[in-house]
């Protein structure tokens, strides 16, 4: 048999109420422009068909219905990291920026790299972000109301309306959100019981961030290594150094989860003293005059390799784990 020739790429640069498209008829560049909802959709399968490879950026929520619209008629999709554009673009020393330039340079992209199909998350995945998303929201208010109430209670002078809607407002934000976190923590049992028991095995993890990590990976079903996940928590080290004259601190990377990271860096102190190879790590580092917060990110470090080689394998965690394969060795 014939190989398949390979699909045509479609460019689009996707904003709030338009989509700017760019594709080849012929080797001849063309652009359309088409609003960002299902006429639009649809229009842009009239224009292009279903038997091409879409390819644009993740940009908030505003392409996730053209994802799951093309998704759903068959076409392959593409949802790229804006980073990964920008560093294109840049490296081809691009100047100016309009919405069909960009819609260009996402067809470039698509038909000189290699593109990886996009595919949609679980439903229950998606409702477990949503809930954790609208958790955090209500806690940053609820800290918010919390640090006003206690600002008005030092004054010399309170108003007692203020006082009372400041309290009211603040046992609702309470309320509402135990109502979503136990909402949230039951749909991450029933879609992850058994992986979450395994990682609460792990002295120092949670059954509440055990939930979040497995939401945040996914279950680590789409993971290889566990270098894939530290580098999808941002925890990945980053050296700047230059022949001898520039000599930077090794930092974290920072690019990620920065809420799983807040999480994993709490759980971090625990194991440092709970677990055996994140303590043995920990005061290793100390010792040798490391700064301690550095040597808390090591143990995060550990404890992803931990929950990945745990959840992975079926198997709990076990402390003498090292010493049983060193004496059967």
């Amino acid at each position: 048999m014939a190989p398949q020739p390979p699909l045509s790429v479609v460019g689009i640069d996707v904003s709030k109420a338009s989509l700017a498209v760019c594709y080849q008829v012929q080797e001849q560049v063309q652009h359309v422009e088409v609003r960002n909802s299902t006429s639009g959709y649809e229009q842009l399968l009239r224009a292009c068909g279903t038997g091409c490879w879409f390819v644009f950026e993740a940009t908030g929520t505003y392409h996730l219905a053209l994802a799951y619209y093309l998704h759903e008629h068959g076409a392959r999709v593409s949802i790229l990291n804006p980073l990964v554009i920008r560093r294109f673009i840049q490296m081809h020393l691009s100047k100016g920026k309009t919405d069909r330039k960009d819609a260009q340079w996402l067809l470039r992209y698509g038909q000189q790299q290699t593109l990886v199909a996009w595919q949609p998350e679980e439903t229950a995945l998606v409702e477990c972000r949503q809930l954790e998303q609208a958790s955090e929201l209500l806690l940053k208010q609820k800290r918010m109301i919390s640090s006003a109430l206690e600002a008005l209670q030092q004054q010399p002078v309170i108003c007692q309306s203020a006082l009372t809607q400041l309290r009211e407002t603040l046992q609702g934000l309470t309320k509402q959100l135990q109502t979503l976190e136990t909402e949230l923590l039951a749909l991450l049992e029933q879609r992850f019981g058994t992986d979450m028991t395994l990682l609460c095995s792990i002295p120092g993890i949670g059954r509440k961030t055990a939930g979040m990590l497995l939401l945040f990976a996914s279950g680590f079903a789409r993971l290889t290594n566990y270098r894939q996940l530290i580098a999808m928590a941002g925890l990945s080290p980053r050296e700047h150094s230059s022949g001898t004259s520039i000599r930077g601190r090794v930092r974290i990377t920072k690019m990620g989860g920065s809420l799983i990271r807040s999480k994993l860096f709490m759980c971090s102190l625990s194991a440092a003293k709970r677990n055996a190879a994140c303590q043995a790590l920990y005061e290793r580092l100390v010792s040798k005059g490391k700064n301690r917060k550095l040597a808390l990110i090591a143990v995060c470090n550990k404890l992803l390799k931990q929950a990945f080689a745990i959840v992975r394998s079926g198997t709990a965690y076990q402390a003498d784990f090292g010493q049983k394969t060193t004496s059967i060795a």
